[in-house]
Order: C-alpha cells, then sequence, then structure tokens
C-alpha cells in the first residue's frame, strides 16, 4: 500500500473512530441526564407535595390555636408574638415553594442539554457516512477536497443545531411571577 492510499485509509478509520466512541459516550451521557431528570422531578414533586400538606396543617394549627384566644385581647403579647410566628411560617413556606419553581427551569435545561446530545450524536452519524466516500487510493488532492466538504457539512450541521437550541428558559408552573434565565 503506498503512503497516498494509506492515508485516505487511516483518515477514514479515523473518521469512523470519532464517531463511533462519540456516539457511545453521548448514548451514555443522554441515559444519564434522562435518568437525572426523572429522579429531580419525583423529588421535587414530592417535596412540593410536602411543603403544602406541611402549610395545610400549620394553618389548622393556627385555627385551632385562635379559637383557644379567643378570650385573649388582641393587643396582647402572646397574640402578637403567635401572629409573628404565623406570618413567619407563611413566608418560609412561599420561600420553600418559590425555590420549587426552579425545577421547571432544570427540567427545561436538561431536555435542552439531552436535545444537544442528540443533535451531536446525529453530527457524528453524518461524520462516519461522509468518511465513508472517502477515496483509499484517491490522490491527495481528492482527499483534500473531500475532506474540506465534510467540514463544510459538519460546520451545517452544528450551526444548525446552535440555532435550534439556543433560547432562554422560562418558568411555566407556580404563580409567583416570571423567570427567565439566559
Amino acid at each position: 500500500m503506498t503512503s497516498k492510499q494509506e492515508l485516505g485509509s487511516q483518515v477514514k478509520r479515523l473518521l469512523s473512530g470519532v464517531s463511533d466512541h462519540g456516539k457511545q459516550h453521548l448514548i451514555e451521557v443522554e441515559t444519564d441526564l434522562v435518568q437525572t431528570a426523572f429522579l429531580l422531578g419525583e423529588a421535587i414533586e414530592k417535596l412540593g407535595a410536602s411543603f403544602f400538606a406541611l402549610h395545610g396543617a400549620v394553618i389548622a394549627q393556627q385555627n385551632e390555636v385562635d379559637l383557644l384566644l379567643t378570650d385573649l385581647d388582641g393587643d396582647d403579647p402572646k397574640m402578637q408574638r403567635l401572629r409573628m410566628i404565623q406570618e413567619e411560617i407563611v413566608q418560609h413556606t412561599n420561600s420553600a415553594v418559590t425555590g420549587l419553581q426552579f425545577q421547571d427551569l432544570t427540567s427545561q435545561l436538561l431536555a435542552r442539554t439531552v436535545q444537544r446530545i442528540i443533535g451531536l450524536r446525529n453530527v457524528l452519524s453524518s461524520l462516519a457516512a461522509d468518511g465513508v466516500d472517502l477515496p483509499n487510493d484517491g490522490e491527495e488532492d481528492e482527499i483534500v477536497l473531500k475532506l474540506n466538504s465534510i467540514n463544510k457539512h459538519l460546520e451545517a450541521q452544528s450551526s444548525e443545531l446552535k440555532d435550534l437550541l439556543r433560547k432562554a428558559v422560562h418558568q411555566k408552573d407556580m404563580d409567583s411571577g416570571d423567570i427567565e434565565v439566559f
């Protein structure tokens, strides 16, 4: 095999190897991200339900305390302390629920990352497919032209993927205002 013939063969092997190894790693990353998103969703759902149940129990308790204290004067220091504690509990509960809103943003980012991985995996697949057309016994000029074509194709795919995924994430759940990131 001549040096020119070996060049085409080695470049073809390189493109195929990069594509195969890259796709395999991206499949594993995608699987991990999907599992992370699922676990995050489950955890946040349980936390949200717990916060709302806790808030409901605190309100019920406060209603019972209010009934017990109906005989006290509204200006009584004990009554004022209880009201302050009640307001503090409501603020902490609302802060915790607001914090849960970031799960929605995080889910959007994870979904976008999975889309980016799928797009990158498709780019790598096209790299392998384009590399198949590379001539084993072609002249150096012919190989260089084919490599330039592959590079242009990869740049176009990468640009399309970048344009598709360059979007801000928006809060979709909860009613305490809009949040935009990026």
